[in-house]
C-alpha cells in the first residue's frame, strides 16, 4: 500500500562517511540541507557513523526513542550509504510503523534496485521529501546469525538475497579485497574463485518439502539483486509474499563462466543448469556453506528463511523494481 504526500514530522539522517570511497562524508551535509529545504516543516538531524557497530547502535537508539512517540508513524529514519547501511536500517525499523528512507551512496545499492527506489542521490532525496511511502516484504532469517556481539542464536532481516554457495564465496572474497572496485570486484573474485570451486552438497526445505542435492549455488531472494547489479533472482517481487530461489546445478567451469556472462541481464536463467522455485519459507543447510546477505556476513547454516509480507514501511517507495531480465 502506498501513501502520498505524508511527510514525517521528524527525520534522522544517519550516514556512513566511508561509503562509496568517502562519498558519504562529502555528500552528507548537502543532502541534509536539501532535505531541510524540501521539507521545511520536518525537524531534521544528521549523524555520521564511526563504524558498523556505531551505526547499528545509533539506529537502535533512534528507533527506540521514536517508538515512544504517540505517533511513531510520523517519524522516519534515513540511512545514506551502501547495501550495508540499508541492511542496518531495515533491521532497525522492520516490524514497526517507523518509515525507512535510503539514499544510495555506496558501490552496490542492490536494495534500491530491488525495491524500485531511485539509484541516484538527488532523485532519492526528492522521493523521500515527497512523503510517499509503501510497505514491502522482507526475509526473516533465523538461526546462528551475526549480531553486534558476534554470532548468536536469533533472527535477522534481509532485504535482497541470502547467498550460500559460489555467489557467497565471491561476495566474501570481494569484501576482503583491499582495493574496492564496486561490481568489478565481484567480477575479479568470481574468476579467481573458479579455479578452486567445486559443487556443494545442500540440504534444503521449501515450504516443508525436504530435498538433498549438489549445486554451485542456491540463492534465496526477497529482492533479486547482488554484487552491484547482478540479477541472481530475476523478476523477484518485494510485494508478492514469496521468496524466489535460483539453483545452479553442477556444471563445468566454462558453463559457469557463460552463466556469469549474462547474470547482469538475468538471461542466464535460460540455461538448462538453472532451476527456479518460489516458496514462503526455506531452510538451507549443508557442508562448506558460507552465508552472506545484503553484501554482508549473515551467519552459519542451518538457517531458516521466511518471507514476511509488508514488514518494512519504506519512505520514497512507489516505483516498480528495476526488472530488466526474464520474469518467467
Amino acid at each position: 500500500m502506498t501513501r502520498t504526500g505524508d511527510r514525517p514530522s521528524r527525520l534522522t539522517l544517519i550516514a556512513n562517511p566511508a561509503a562509496g570511497g568517502g562519498l558519504g562524508r562529502r555528500l552528507a551535509e548537502g543532502v541534509a540541507g536539501r532535505l531541510s529545504a524540501l521539507m521545511p516543516d520536518t525537524r531534521i538531524r544528521t549523524l555520521l557513523s564511526r563504524s558498523w557497530a556505531d551505526a547499528e547502535a545509533r539506529l537502535a537508539e533512534e528507533v527506540g526513542q521514536s517508538l515512544e512517540d504517540p505517533d511513531p508513524g510520523s517519524r522516519a529514519v534515513v540511512v545514506m550509504g551502501g547495501d550495508g547501511m540499508a541492511h542496518l536500517g531495515l533491521n532497525a525499523v522492520a516490524g514497526t510503523p517507523i518509515r525507512l528512507g535510503v539514499i544510495p551512496a555506496g558501490t552496490g545499492n542492490d536494495f534500491c534496485r530491488g525495491t524500485g527506489l531511485p539509484g541516484r542521490v538527488g532523485a532519492a532525496v526528492a522521493a523521500i521529501a515527497s512523503g510517499r511511502s509503501g510497505t514491502v516484504d522482507l526475509a526473516r532469517v533465523t538461526g546462528l546469525v551475526r549480531t553486534a556481539d558476534g554470532l548468536a542464536e536469533g533472527s535477522r532481516w534481509v532485504g535482497s538475497v541470502v547467498s550460500t554457495g559460489y555467489d557467497a564465496r565471491v561476495n566474501h572474497g570481494a569484501n576482503e579485497l583491499r582495493l574496492r572496485l564496486g561490481s568489478l570486484s565481484y567480477a575479479y573474485v568470481a574468476l579467481r574463485e573458479l579455479s578452486r570451486f567445486a559443487p556443494l552438497h545442500y540440504r534444503i526445505e521449501t515450504d516443508g518439502r525436504a530435498r538433498e542435492l549438489d549445486a554451485m549455488l542456491i540463492a534465496v531472494g526477497n529482492a533479486g539483486w547482488i554484487g552491484g547489479g547482478m540479477q541472481i533472482c530475476p523478476g523477484a517481487d518485494v510485494t508478492d509474499g514469496r521468496l524466489d530461489l535460483t539453483i545452479i546445478h553442477p556444471c563445468s567451469r566454462g558453463t559457469l563462466v557463460r552463466a556469469l556472462g549474462s547474470v547482469y541481464t538475468g538471461g542466464f536463467v535460460r540455461l538448462s543448469i538453472v532451476e527456479r522455485l518460489r516458496a514462503r519459507s526455506v531452510t538451507v543447510d549443508g557442508e562448506g556453506l558460507v552465508a552472506m546477505a545484503d553484501g554482508e556476513d549473515l551467519g552459519r547454516v542451518p538457517l531458516r528463511i521466511e518471507c514476511v509480507p509488508g514488514a518494512l514501511n519504506l519512505l520514497g517507495a512507489g516505483a516498480r523494481p528495476q526488472h530488466r531480465g526474464p520474469t518467467h
